[in-house]
């Protein structure tokens, strides 16, 4: 049995996918991949060096539904959500999984840098209104200080590329289904360090977000993005864990 589940989600984006199906294959070992299809779309996976489960959706779902569902499919120890635009330089696990040494950590990130090598905001304070006003303002960008050269544990980190301890996953019911899209790995986050659980960033591994930011103009990118956060704030507001007294 392979002890890493690596969750991927194609939405019409087979040839972004499939250069990180060659980066996995290429570069890591000891996984095997649930890709789900969440709309139909021509994207043949050719045979891997690793188990591919494929699931093909009747209709879309969103962010949390699908990787949940991948979820029900894994047997592996520890569970990867990762974005289909991740491309990885080397195999990050090795470095992920010393992290998880720990046996309180639920879930550690690697480093998330541009495809220039410029270090994107993945570690994030948790949001709070006054928080995305002085963002708004410029006074904060809400990163979450962190030392490049050791762990850190960190409010939340972002769901391009998560891996999770499977019985921490399950513990807190995964992800919040509730969330369509955005917000969703800012929930589990909290939800995790409320259980007990440590979310730690690992800078010493980086992968690379070869994002294409289309959505940030999009209506309804906007809608889900304000929805989802409403939904947050309904959860969480005034009842965010200190992770000073757990790290």
């Amino acid at each position: 049995m392979s002890d890493i589940c690596v969750s991927i989600v194609s939405h019409g984006q087979g040839k972004v996918a499939s250069p990180l199906l060659d980066d996995l294959e290429r570069r890591c070992s000891g996984h095997n991949v649930i890709l789900t299809k969440n709309i139909p779309e021509e994207f043949p996976i050719r045979d891997r060096q690793y188990p591919v489960l494929q699931i093909e959706n009747a209709f879309p779902k969103g962010f949390a539904a699908n990787h949940n569902q991948a979820f029900r499919h894994c047997d592996s120890g520890l569970f990867c959500v990762a974005n289909p635009d991740i491309r990885l330089q080397a195999d990050p696990f090795g470095h992920l999984k010393a992290a998880m040494s720990d046996p309180r950590v639920g879930v550690v990130a690697p480093l998330i840098v541009d495809p220039e090598g410029t270090i994107e905001d993945s570690a994030r304070y948790f949001p709070t209104p006054f928080g995305l006003l002085r963002k708004a303002l410029g006074k904060s960008d809400g990163r979450f200080p962190i030392d490049l050269n050791r762990p850190s544990a960190v409010d939340w980190t972002a769901g391009m590329f998560m891996l999770f301890r499977s019985d921490a996953f399950a513990e807190v019911g995964g992800f919040d289904e509730g969330f369509f899209l955005y917000y969703e790995d800012v929930d589990i986050c909290a939800r995790l360090w409320k259980a007990g659980w440590k979310v730690i960033l690992q800078p010493t591994v980086s992968v690379v977000h070869d994002a294409h930011r289309t959505s940030h103009t999009n209506p309804k990118y906007m809608r889900w993005h304000a929805s989802s956060m409403m939904r947050y704030f309904t959860k969480h507001l005034g009842r965010t864990p200190d992770i000073s007294r757990q790290s």
